[in-house]
């Protein structure tokens, strides 16, 4: 792992979307076990988006990265979605997609995944339309700040996906917890938060650079969500291991809470 944690500045200064993407998420170029894990989160994102009311109005994305799998599901259950991340690049990489530009990466491998566990695989053009339809808004946020989208000020949403970034935010503990705290004011009083995080995970690597992440274990995840006014309503980690230098990562956690009215 890094000596210093790679904070908010050296992804904007290092962090490279292309080959994130085609180290991460390619069905075609990327290693067997990160294509494994791409999938298993599609699994648990598919299931944890299926619940009983997650859905409404307004979906936020908090660290959306330049990826899109965490739409896939989501899409089917809110009308409007607005992707936050900190990177410049992420979000140009993003609208690159969303505005079907040359170069743009292929999600359609991804897509048409997504689209299998929902029974229909054939429906994978119509569902890129939808989530380039329904992503209104890619903004710059800070998980760190007590209002991470400031100076913009955003209509409260129904429902929050975060997926592998507050581990990557934050340097500690406390730095997790108060994310949490943070994020969870963008949420509706009633409204849930949808999260994937890895456990046990110190470092990731990709195109020779190597970042830090948060150590977690289950329960301090559990703890913290509590803390920040959730009431947890789906829960499960699965181990996950790897025999790859390019990360230590133990497992992965996917979970559903909702926010406490009085929070």
């Amino acid at each position: 792992a890094p000596a210093v944690f790679t904070e908010a500045e050296f992804y904007q200064q290092n962090f490279n979307p292309q080959e994130y993407l085609k180290e991460y998420y390619s069905m075609s170029s990327s290693p067997e076990w990160a294509r494994e894990f791409m999938m298993q989160n599609l699994r648990t994102l598919h299931k944890m988006f299926s619940l009983d009311g997650v859905r409404g109005d307004i979906l936020i994305d908090v660290g959306c990265g330049p990826t899109i799998y965490q739409l896939l599901s989501a899409c089917e259950h809110f009308q409007e979605i607005i992707a936050l991340d900190y990177t410049e690049q992420n979000r140009r990489e993003l609208e690159k997609w969303l505005k079907r530009e040359p170069g743009a990466f292929d999600w359609e491998p991804v897509v048409k995944y997504v689209c299998e566990l929902e029974g229909d695989r054939e429906k994978w053009a119509e569902k890129q339309e939808k989530v380039r339809k329904k992503v209104k808004r890619v903004l710059k946020c800070d998980v760190t700040k007590a209002n991470p989208t400031g100076p913009v000020s955003l209509p409260a949403g129904d429902c929050i996906v975060s997926t592998l970034c507050l581990e990557g935010a934050c340097k500690d503990l406390p730095a997790f917890r108060s994310a949490l705290r943070n994020i969870s004011t963008l949420l509706k009083p009633g409204g849930h938060l949808v999260m994937v995080t890895v456990l046990g995970e110190t470092y990731y690597a990709f195109n020779k650079q190597v970042y830090s992440c948060l150590l977690l274990e289950k329960h301090e995840v559990q703890e913290a969500v509590l803390a920040a006014g959730f009431e947890l309503k789906f829960f499960e980690a699965q181990p996950y291991t790897v025999d790859d230098d390019v990360t230590d990562i133990k497992g992965v956690i996917g979970l559903v809470a909702q926010k406490c009215p009085s929070a």
